[in-house]
């Protein structure tokens, strides 16, 4: 198994300019790799606009590991409106997608990323998705994903012998803290950015996560015809 897992975002406007992003990851414990920036901005301090769950310690943690990590991004996006056209092509190791559509649209599967892969110990849970990222998902292939995600996880304790669940509670909860975090990092971007390209990536992004808990069961049986297989 390589050492590092790699995606580079590649952002093109009809202006002829371009934002590239390369993005590596600990193929083991999916942890970003960086570099911490050597004057972070001041809307990344732990206590700034903190989030009402956060569990990190303001005495022994001086950023939030999320802003710390993508006030890079946010910066060379500062100055554009959520709904400028572009054309992104995310670049994985296995293939490259791509897609005509807006910053705000184009951001958020990048934002998604830092999110999970940060350290903040509420976003962990989500970490194995960043594994098999689809940029530009539709809902039902996101609560598809997430629900098999949480489904492997309860396999895995269940091989530990530990408590597994076999219903969406657990997922619910998981995206009820998600919310809250969405929350707290959109108001620090309120207070990084000029125009709001990145407020509406993380909107954008929060959307769908609110939407997982609500449309999860409607989706599930929507697709149970698929696994006619299994259930005979």
């Amino acid at each position: 198994m390589p050492a590092s897992i790699t995606f580079q975002y590649r952002y093109s406007f009809k202006d002829g300019v371009s934002k590239v992003f390369d993005i590596r990851l600990d193929s083991q414990s999916l942890a970003l790799h960086s570099e911490n920036p050597s004057d972070p901005p001041p809307w990344a301090l732990l206590n700034h606009s903190k989030c009402s769950n956060c569990p990190l310690d303001e005495q022994t943690v001086a950023y939030c590991p999320i802003a710390l990590n993508f006030s890079g991004i946010v910066r060379e996006f500062k100055d554009f409106v959520s709904y400028a056209n572009v054309s992104v092509a995310v670049v994985t190791e296995e293939r490259t997608y791509s897609k005509e559509t807006t910053i705000q649209q184009g951001l958020s599967p990048l934002l998604g990323i830092f999110m999970t892969t940060s350290g903040c110990p509420v976003m962990e849970p989500l970490k194995p998705m960043v594994r098999f990222h689809l940029p530009f998902a539709t809902l039902m292939e996101t609560i598809f994903r997430m629900v098999s995600m949480y489904f492997v996880a309860q396999y895995f304790l269940h091989q530990e012998g530990k408590a597994a669940t076999w219903d969406l509670e657990g997922l619910r909860h998981i995206y009820s803290e998600v919310g809250k975090v969405n929350q707290g990092f959109a108001q620090r971007l309120r207070d990084a950015a000029k125009n709001d390209a990145n407020v509406n990536a993380l909107v954008n992004l929060d959307c769908f996560a609110s939407m997982i808990p609500l449309a999860a069961e409607e989706t599930l049986a929507e697709i149970r015809s698929y696994f006619a297989a299994y259930l005979k």
